[in-house]
Protein backbone atom coordinates (compact mmCIF):
# COMPACT_ATOMS: atom_id res chain seq x y z
CA UNK A 1 0.00 0.00 0.00
CA UNK A 2 2.98 2.46 0.76
CA UNK A 3 4.13 1.69 -3.18
CA UNK A 4 0.52 2.66 -3.86
CA UNK A 5 0.30 5.24 -2.40
CA UNK A 6 2.90 7.17 -4.34
CA UNK A 7 0.65 6.81 -7.71
CA UNK A 8 -1.87 9.47 -6.57
CA UNK A 9 -0.38 11.48 -3.93
CA UNK A 10 -3.20 14.33 -3.84
CA UNK A 11 -6.22 11.83 -3.49
CA UNK A 12 -4.33 9.36 -1.37
CA UNK A 13 -3.29 12.09 1.25
CA UNK A 14 -7.12 13.38 0.98
CA UNK A 15 -8.52 10.49 1.68
CA UNK A 16 -6.40 9.07 4.48
CA UNK A 17 -5.88 12.27 6.75
CA UNK A 18 -9.76 12.57 6.75
CA UNK A 19 -10.13 8.82 8.13
CA UNK A 20 -6.74 8.93 10.38
CA UNK A 21 -8.42 11.99 11.94
CA UNK A 22 -11.12 10.16 12.44
CA UNK A 23 -9.63 7.65 14.08
CA UNK A 24 -7.67 9.45 16.83
CA UNK A 25 -6.95 8.87 20.63
CA UNK A 26 -9.30 6.52 22.42
CA UNK A 27 -11.00 4.86 19.55
CA UNK A 28 -7.91 4.28 17.75
CA UNK A 29 -6.36 2.80 20.02
CA UNK A 30 -9.69 0.38 21.28
CA UNK A 31 -8.86 -1.09 17.82
CA UNK A 32 -5.45 -2.01 17.34
CA UNK A 33 -3.66 -5.29 18.17
CA UNK A 34 -1.25 -5.05 20.83
CA UNK A 35 1.85 -7.22 19.77
CA UNK A 36 1.35 -8.81 23.19
CA UNK A 37 -2.21 -9.73 22.94
CA UNK A 38 -2.14 -13.25 21.34
CA UNK A 39 0.90 -15.22 20.51
CA UNK A 40 1.00 -18.68 17.75
CA UNK A 41 1.67 -22.05 18.93
CA UNK A 42 2.77 -23.48 15.82
CA UNK A 43 2.44 -27.57 15.03
CA UNK A 44 5.51 -28.89 12.95
CA UNK A 45 6.32 -31.44 10.82
CA UNK A 46 2.70 -31.60 9.20
CA UNK A 47 2.75 -32.05 5.31
CA UNK A 48 1.59 -28.66 4.01
CA UNK A 49 2.32 -28.73 0.11
CA UNK A 50 -1.08 -28.35 0.04
CA UNK A 51 -3.26 -25.21 1.54
CA UNK A 52 -7.10 -25.03 1.10
CA UNK A 53 -8.47 -21.77 2.06
CA UNK A 54 -11.99 -22.11 0.61
CA UNK A 55 -15.25 -21.71 3.09
CA UNK A 56 -19.02 -21.34 2.97
CA UNK A 57 -20.79 -18.56 4.16
CA UNK A 58 -24.70 -19.09 4.64
CA UNK A 59 -24.19 -21.71 1.82
CA UNK A 60 -22.19 -19.55 -0.43
CA UNK A 61 -18.43 -20.93 -1.18
CA UNK A 62 -15.91 -18.28 -1.31
CA UNK A 63 -12.20 -18.47 -2.02
CA UNK A 64 -11.06 -17.50 1.43
CA UNK A 65 -12.74 -16.37 4.78
CA UNK A 66 -11.53 -12.28 4.01
CA UNK A 67 -14.67 -10.30 2.99
CA UNK A 68 -15.53 -6.64 2.46
CA UNK A 69 -17.13 -4.79 5.08
CA UNK A 70 -19.32 -1.96 4.54
CA UNK A 71 -17.62 1.52 4.01
CA UNK A 72 -19.59 4.44 2.99
CA UNK A 73 -19.27 7.13 0.78
CA UNK A 74 -16.31 5.14 -1.45
CA UNK A 75 -16.68 7.72 -4.61
CA UNK A 76 -14.53 10.09 -2.22
CA UNK A 77 -11.29 7.82 -2.53
CA UNK A 78 -11.52 6.94 -5.95
CA UNK A 79 -14.03 8.10 -8.79
CA UNK A 80 -15.41 4.84 -9.56
CA UNK A 81 -15.96 4.17 -5.40
CA UNK A 82 -17.77 0.87 -4.92
CA UNK A 83 -18.00 -0.01 -8.65
CA UNK A 84 -14.29 -0.99 -8.32
CA UNK A 85 -14.64 -2.78 -4.81
CA UNK A 86 -17.41 -4.88 -6.39
CA UNK A 87 -15.38 -5.93 -9.33
CA UNK A 88 -12.07 -6.22 -7.00
CA UNK A 89 -14.36 -9.12 -4.57
CA UNK A 90 -15.41 -10.18 -7.78
CA UNK A 91 -12.38 -11.23 -9.00
CA UNK A 92 -10.88 -12.88 -5.68
CA UNK A 93 -13.99 -14.49 -5.72
CA UNK A 94 -15.50 -13.09 -2.14
CA UNK A 95 -18.28 -11.43 -0.52
CA UNK A 96 -18.88 -7.71 -0.77
CA UNK A 97 -20.96 -5.91 1.79
CA UNK A 98 -22.28 -2.40 -0.16
CA UNK A 99 -22.85 0.28 2.35
CA UNK A 100 -26.79 2.18 2.82
CA UNK A 101 -24.89 5.26 2.46
CA UNK A 102 -22.91 4.39 -0.45
CA UNK A 103 -22.29 6.70 -3.86
CA UNK A 104 -23.25 4.05 -5.84
CA UNK A 105 -26.59 2.54 -6.04
CA UNK A 106 -27.76 -1.06 -5.46
CA UNK A 107 -28.56 -0.87 -8.71
CA UNK A 108 -25.55 0.15 -10.33
CA UNK A 109 -23.26 -1.74 -8.19
CA UNK A 110 -25.44 -4.82 -9.90
CA UNK A 111 -23.98 -3.80 -12.86
CA UNK A 112 -20.87 -4.42 -12.82
CA UNK A 113 -21.19 -7.94 -12.99
CA UNK A 114 -21.37 -11.31 -11.22
CA UNK A 115 -20.50 -11.18 -8.08
CA UNK A 116 -21.91 -12.20 -4.30
CA UNK A 117 -22.80 -9.42 -2.53
CA UNK A 118 -24.56 -8.48 0.89
CA UNK A 119 -26.39 -5.31 1.45
CA UNK A 120 -25.91 -3.70 4.82
CA UNK A 121 -28.99 -1.58 6.62
CA UNK A 122 -29.59 1.65 8.31
CA UNK A 123 -32.81 1.98 9.52
CA UNK A 124 -34.69 4.71 8.66
CA UNK A 125 -37.46 6.65 10.83
CA UNK A 126 -39.62 6.06 7.35
CA UNK A 127 -40.24 2.69 7.68
CA UNK A 128 -41.73 2.50 4.14
CA UNK A 129 -38.25 3.96 3.23
CA UNK A 130 -36.45 0.38 4.83
CA UNK A 131 -39.00 -1.39 2.65
CA UNK A 132 -38.77 0.12 -0.55
CA UNK A 133 -34.34 -0.53 -0.26
CA UNK A 134 -34.39 -4.05 1.20
CA UNK A 135 -36.81 -4.70 -1.83
CA UNK A 136 -34.77 -3.29 -4.23
CA UNK A 137 -31.59 -5.13 -2.95
CA UNK A 138 -33.29 -8.40 -3.55
CA UNK A 139 -34.17 -7.73 -6.77
CA UNK A 140 -30.95 -6.27 -7.79
CA UNK A 141 -29.50 -9.72 -6.33
CA UNK A 142 -28.09 -9.33 -2.87
CA UNK A 143 -28.10 -12.06 -1.04
CA UNK A 144 -27.95 -11.09 2.67
CA UNK A 145 -28.92 -8.12 4.80
CA UNK A 146 -26.39 -6.86 7.33
CA UNK A 147 -28.03 -5.13 10.25
CA UNK A 148 -25.96 -2.28 11.64
CA UNK A 149 -27.53 -2.09 15.22
CA UNK A 150 -24.60 -0.04 17.03
CA UNK A 151 -25.55 3.77 15.76
CA UNK A 152 -28.69 4.55 17.71
CA UNK A 153 -26.82 7.75 17.35
CA UNK A 154 -23.83 8.71 15.81
CA UNK A 155 -20.94 8.96 18.14
CA UNK A 156 -18.59 12.10 18.85
CA UNK A 157 -16.33 12.47 15.48
CA UNK A 158 -14.22 15.26 16.80
CA UNK A 159 -12.65 15.51 12.96
CA UNK A 160 -15.95 15.85 11.52
CA UNK A 161 -17.22 18.30 13.83
CA UNK A 162 -14.00 20.93 13.15
CA UNK A 163 -14.30 19.90 8.88
CA UNK A 164 -18.09 20.41 9.67
CA UNK A 165 -18.21 17.34 7.19
CA UNK A 166 -20.50 17.16 4.27
CA UNK A 167 -20.51 15.29 0.78
CA UNK A 168 -18.77 16.88 -1.58
CA UNK A 169 -21.00 18.49 -3.80
CA UNK A 170 -21.03 15.81 -6.93
CA UNK A 171 -21.67 13.20 -4.71
CA UNK A 172 -25.06 11.79 -2.86
CA UNK A 173 -26.07 8.70 -0.76
CA UNK A 174 -26.93 7.26 -4.34
CA UNK A 175 -29.55 4.81 -2.51
CA UNK A 176 -31.77 7.32 -1.61
CA UNK A 177 -31.25 10.24 -4.00
CA UNK A 178 -34.91 9.34 -5.67
CA UNK A 179 -35.94 9.37 -2.10
CA UNK A 180 -34.43 13.41 -1.76
CA UNK A 181 -32.68 11.92 1.20
CA UNK A 182 -29.65 11.77 -0.26
CA UNK A 183 -27.87 15.13 0.35
CA UNK A 184 -26.46 16.20 3.53
CA UNK A 185 -26.80 19.91 4.69
CA UNK A 186 -24.20 22.06 6.15
CA UNK A 187 -24.39 22.82 9.47
CA UNK A 188 -22.38 24.42 12.10
CA UNK A 189 -20.58 20.96 13.01
CA UNK A 190 -21.08 17.55 11.33
CA UNK A 191 -23.29 17.23 8.12
CA UNK A 192 -23.03 13.60 8.79
CA UNK A 193 -24.24 13.79 12.24
CA UNK A 194 -27.20 15.75 11.84
CA UNK A 195 -27.88 13.72 8.78
CA UNK A 196 -28.09 10.50 11.16
CA UNK A 197 -30.16 12.16 13.57
CA UNK A 198 -32.63 13.17 11.46
CA UNK A 199 -32.92 10.39 9.14
CA UNK A 200 -32.33 7.27 11.76
CA UNK A 201 -34.36 5.04 13.97
CA UNK A 202 -32.99 5.80 17.45
CA UNK A 203 -36.02 3.80 18.85
CA UNK A 204 -34.47 0.49 17.11
CA UNK A 205 -34.71 -2.52 19.23
CA UNK A 206 -34.58 -6.57 18.91
CA UNK A 207 -38.55 -6.66 17.70
CA UNK A 208 -37.38 -4.47 14.66
CA UNK A 209 -34.85 -7.57 13.83
CA UNK A 210 -38.54 -10.05 13.61
CA UNK A 211 -40.11 -6.97 11.38
CA UNK A 212 -37.50 -7.39 9.06
CA UNK A 213 -38.41 -10.79 8.68
CA UNK A 214 -41.65 -9.99 7.53
CA UNK A 215 -40.37 -7.90 4.78
CA UNK A 216 -37.74 -10.34 3.79
CA UNK A 217 -36.60 -13.86 3.44
CA UNK A 218 -32.74 -12.32 2.75
CA UNK A 219 -30.75 -14.32 5.62
CA UNK A 220 -30.28 -11.31 8.83
CA UNK A 221 -26.70 -10.63 9.82
CA UNK A 222 -26.59 -8.33 13.01
CA UNK A 223 -23.37 -6.16 12.90
CA UNK A 224 -22.35 -4.49 16.06
CA UNK A 225 -22.34 -7.23 18.71
CA UNK A 226 -19.60 -7.11 21.29
CA UNK A 227 -20.99 -8.89 24.51
CA UNK A 228 -22.29 -12.35 24.78
CA UNK A 229 -25.76 -11.28 26.23
CA UNK A 230 -26.88 -9.59 22.55
CA UNK A 231 -24.80 -12.54 20.93
CA UNK A 232 -28.09 -14.80 22.66
CA UNK A 233 -30.29 -12.43 22.02
CA UNK A 234 -29.37 -12.35 18.46
CA UNK A 235 -29.79 -16.39 18.41
CA UNK A 236 -32.85 -15.88 19.80
CA UNK A 237 -34.27 -13.34 17.30
CA UNK A 238 -33.22 -15.48 14.78
CA UNK A 239 -30.28 -13.81 13.44
CA UNK A 240 -28.61 -15.55 10.25
CA UNK A 241 -25.25 -14.70 11.84
CA UNK A 242 -23.30 -12.26 13.96
CA UNK A 243 -20.70 -9.54 13.04
CA UNK A 244 -18.56 -8.81 16.10
CA UNK A 245 -17.62 -4.86 15.54
CA UNK A 246 -17.13 -1.87 17.27
CA UNK A 247 -17.95 0.08 14.23
CA UNK A 248 -14.37 0.67 13.56
CA UNK A 249 -13.97 2.39 16.92
CA UNK A 250 -15.77 5.87 16.14
CA UNK A 251 -18.93 5.08 18.18
CA UNK A 252 -18.15 4.62 22.30
CA UNK A 253 -14.50 5.02 23.67
CA UNK A 254 -13.33 2.37 25.88
CA UNK A 255 -15.45 -0.60 24.36
CA UNK A 256 -12.94 -3.74 23.50
CA UNK A 257 -11.35 -4.38 20.18
CA UNK A 258 -13.50 -6.86 18.69
CA UNK A 259 -10.65 -9.56 18.78
CA UNK A 260 -10.71 -8.82 22.48
CA UNK A 261 -14.84 -9.33 22.38
CA UNK A 262 -15.01 -12.21 19.79
CA UNK A 263 -14.49 -14.77 22.04
CA UNK A 264 -16.76 -14.01 24.42
CA UNK A 265 -19.47 -13.69 21.37
CA UNK A 266 -18.60 -17.21 20.34
CA UNK A 267 -18.87 -18.88 23.45
CA UNK A 268 -22.73 -16.97 23.69
CA UNK A 269 -23.52 -18.23 20.31
CA UNK A 270 -22.86 -22.03 21.16
CA UNK A 271 -22.23 -22.50 17.59
CA UNK A 272 -25.90 -22.21 16.97
CA UNK A 273 -24.83 -19.37 14.22
CA UNK A 274 -21.85 -17.79 12.59
CA UNK A 275 -19.67 -15.27 14.48
CA UNK A 276 -17.67 -13.16 11.98
CA UNK A 277 -15.13 -10.34 13.14
CA UNK A 278 -14.94 -6.97 11.36
CA UNK A 279 -12.37 -4.47 12.90
CA UNK A 280 -8.42 -4.33 13.21
CA UNK A 281 -7.59 -6.83 10.61
CA UNK A 282 -4.30 -5.79 8.75
CA UNK A 283 -2.55 -8.99 8.15
CA UNK A 284 -3.05 -12.26 7.22
CA UNK A 285 -2.03 -13.24 11.04
CA UNK A 286 -4.99 -11.64 11.58
CA UNK A 287 -7.58 -13.46 10.25
CA UNK A 288 -5.74 -16.53 11.36
CA UNK A 289 -6.18 -15.49 14.88
CA UNK A 290 -9.93 -14.19 14.31
CA UNK A 291 -10.46 -17.96 12.85
CA UNK A 292 -8.72 -19.60 15.62
CA UNK A 293 -10.58 -17.59 18.33
CA UNK A 294 -13.85 -19.11 17.18
CA UNK A 295 -14.73 -16.22 14.23
CA UNK A 296 -15.81 -17.99 10.93
CA UNK A 297 -14.39 -15.24 9.37
CA UNK A 298 -13.33 -11.69 8.66
CA UNK A 299 -14.50 -8.91 6.82
CA UNK A 300 -11.85 -5.40 6.09
CA UNK A 301 -13.09 -1.94 5.97
CA UNK A 302 -10.22 0.31 6.02
CA UNK A 303 -7.50 -1.68 4.02
CA UNK A 304 -10.14 -1.49 1.45
CA UNK A 305 -10.51 2.32 1.21
CA UNK A 306 -6.91 2.65 1.51
CA UNK A 307 -6.12 0.81 -1.39
CA UNK A 308 -8.75 1.83 -3.09
CA UNK A 309 -8.00 5.52 -2.70
CA UNK A 310 -4.18 4.23 -3.71
CA UNK A 311 -5.53 2.93 -7.06
CA UNK A 312 -8.22 2.13 -7.51
CA UNK A 313 -10.12 -1.43 -8.45
CA UNK A 314 -6.51 -2.53 -9.04
CA UNK A 315 -5.14 -1.59 -5.36
CA UNK A 316 -8.42 -3.34 -4.13
CA UNK A 317 -7.37 -6.34 -5.97
CA UNK A 318 -3.82 -6.07 -4.55
CA UNK A 319 -4.62 -5.95 -0.37
CA UNK A 320 -7.38 -8.94 -1.08
CA UNK A 321 -4.05 -11.14 -2.94
CA UNK A 322 -1.87 -10.07 -0.06
CA UNK A 323 -4.43 -10.97 2.96
CA UNK A 324 -4.93 -13.95 1.04
CA UNK A 325 -1.05 -14.84 0.55
CA UNK A 326 -0.32 -13.49 4.43
CA UNK A 327 -3.00 -15.69 5.97
CA UNK A 328 -1.83 -18.92 3.44
CA UNK A 329 1.76 -18.81 4.97
CA UNK A 330 0.35 -18.29 8.16
CA UNK A 331 -1.76 -21.62 8.09
CA UNK A 332 1.66 -23.42 6.50
CA UNK A 333 3.51 -22.29 9.19
CA UNK A 334 1.12 -23.25 12.30
CA UNK A 335 0.94 -26.62 10.57
CA UNK A 336 -2.82 -26.06 9.51
CA UNK A 337 -4.21 -26.97 5.93
CA UNK A 338 -7.84 -26.12 5.65
CA UNK A 339 -10.14 -23.70 8.33
CA UNK A 340 -11.13 -26.83 10.27
CA UNK A 341 -7.57 -27.60 11.48
CA UNK A 342 -7.25 -24.14 12.71
CA UNK A 343 -8.19 -24.73 16.28
CA UNK A 344 -7.97 -22.58 20.01
CA UNK A 345 -4.93 -24.77 20.37
CA UNK A 346 -3.05 -22.95 17.80
CA UNK A 347 -3.11 -19.79 20.09
CA UNK A 348 -2.28 -18.46 23.67
CA UNK A 349 -3.85 -15.41 24.72
CA UNK A 350 -2.97 -12.61 27.32
CA UNK A 351 -5.93 -13.67 29.29
CA UNK A 352 -5.04 -17.85 29.17
CA UNK A 353 -4.08 -19.50 32.15
CA UNK A 354 -0.46 -20.96 32.14
CA UNK A 355 -0.55 -23.97 29.92
CA UNK A 356 0.68 -27.25 30.93
CA UNK A 357 2.14 -29.09 28.04
CA UNK A 358 0.18 -32.70 27.64
CA UNK A 359 1.62 -36.01 28.71
CA UNK A 360 2.64 -38.36 25.71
Amino acid sequence: MRQLQSRNCQRWSMTTTHLVQRISGLSRRTNMHFPGFCKFRPRILIDVSKIDLRTTVLGFNISMPIMIAPTAMQKMAHPEGEYATARAAAAADTIMTLSSWATSSVEEVASTGPGIRFFQLYVYKDRSVVTQLVRRAERAGFKAIVLTVDTPRLGRREADIKNRFVLPPHLTLKNFEDLDLGKMDKTNDSGLASYVAGQTDQSLSWKDVKWLQTITKLPILVKGVITGEDAQLAVQYGAAGIIVSNHGARQLDYVPATIMALEEVVKAAQGRIPVFLDGGVRRGTDVFKALALGASGVFIGRPVVFSLAADGEAGVRKVLQMLHDEFELTMALSGCRSLKEITRDHIVTEWDRPRIAPRL
